[in-house]
């Protein structure tokens, strides 16, 4: 089956900058929001262990814990292992500053400074949802599950889920029944399957959309890697789709992680004596999930019709729009802001070119800036 929206991943950095990508990654106590914070004031995974302690100490958040760790990490061959690894099993190394990890993911302040990726779909197409619930569903749970996927296929949603047992699993197979990419994010790293009985819908994912993890090959599926896998799915989502969930679990760690990056969330009710469905229940009456009965209550929510409309509208209106210009304008219909780091993930401009088209078109009134680099079409 052809896929739509084949994204073309080409490794940006040579293997020694990645090399330390993965070895920042390994160093204990500089987590992700650390090692961030650490790029952005060094530019370089690899110039970060070049630095001298004392630069090192003054980086914010950082301090001589941290610092020393950095200079005393010796496991490079570890790191090296890794890389190895990926190549000859054909994962891509994702780092936060490639075109291909997820800008939605990107935007969140805890977001992994590297990401292992098996497959060959885009992260970054328009609409990306992620379908969540118990791991023992009802036939309830399935039929909203297929109805719902069904009725959003004209949408091309890329479809991301947890590739647990239940409500996960049957959003992947409806997924791939369907035609839509869709992509399982895991707690472990991509030399194993959990739980192992997915293997074969995972090979499946792998042709049509993709496996997506943060851990490296050799980490098991503990108990405390599974917060951290809910993270990646709601932040590299639009939109989170709670469909059966009890009053615990990992769906509802996913639903208040998505709150948290402020991401919409829905939930599909159940009855109200239905254990299954708590969950749901308590993420509507707290107002921290929207109600929906079906994918045109999504559809309403998000604008998804009006943007369809506005980019035909914009097309006509504004023949004299160049081509840069143009394909910027699509963008923003897509969403009611755009970070600026999407636009350049989307149009495939080059930041110059990026640039120069958003001033033009704020000049003639078309877009407005934002506070935190935020894009919006004015009208």
């Amino acid at each position: 089956m052809g896929l739509t929206n084949t994204f073309m991943f080409a490794q940006s950095l040579p293997d020694d900058e990645l090399l330390y990508f993965i070895a920042l990654t390994m160093v204990p106590s500089v987590g992700d929001v650390h090692a961030r914070e650490l790029l952005m004031r060094f530019q370089s995974a690899k110039t970060i262990f070049h630095t001298r302690l004392h630069h090192l100490e003054k980086t914010p958040g950082i301090g001589k814990l941290r610092a020393r760790r950095i200079k005393s990490f010796r496991d490079f061959n570890r790191a090296e292992l890794e890389l190895r690894f990926a190549n000859k099993y054909h994962i891509h190394a994702i780092t936060i500053n490639d075109e291909a990890y997820p800008v939605r993911l990107k935007n969140c302040y805890d977001a992994p400074i590297l990401l292992y990726f098996r497959g060959n779909g885009n992260l970054n197409v328009p609409r990306v949802i992620n379908v969540i619930g118990t791991r023992s569903n009802s036939e309830y749970g399935k039929d909203i599950v297929r109805k719902f996927l069904e009725e959003l296929m004209s949408y091309k949603v890329l479809v991301v889920s947890g590739l647990a047992y239940g409500i996960d699993a049957l959003a992947h197979k409806t997924a791939l029944k369907l035609g839509l990419e869709t992509v399982g994010v895991l707690a472990h790293g991509l030399d194993r399957i959990y739980p192992p009985a997915h293997r074969a819908l995972a090979m499946e994912i792998v042709e049509q959309g993709g496996l997506l993890t943060d851990f490296m090959s050799g980490d098991e599926p503990d108990k405390q890697n599974f917060p951290k896998r809910n993270r990646i799915v709601a932040g590299m989502t639009d939109a989170t789709i709670v469909v059966e969930t009890g009053i615990k679990g990992g769906s509802m760690i996913t639903a208040e992680l998505a709150n948290g990056y402020n991401k919409d969330v829905f939930a599909f009710p159940g009855r109200v004596n239905d254990a299954k469905s708590e969950g749901c229940h308590h993420l509507i009456k707290t107002n921290k999930a929207a109600l929906i009965t079906s994918a045109k209550d999504l559809v309403d929510a998000m604008n998804w019709e009006e943007r369809k409309s506005v980019s035909k509208i914009q097309t006509r209106l504004f023949p004299e729009l160049s081509a840069d210009e143009k394909v910027i304008i699509k963008i923003l219909t897509q969403k009611e802001t755009v970070h600026i780091d999407e636009i350049h993930a989307q149009s495939n401009l080059k930041s110059s070119a990026v640039a120069a088209a958003i001033l033009n078109l704020e000049l003639q009134g078309l877009i407005n800036g934002m506070p935190g680099k935020m894009y919006k079409l004015i009208g």
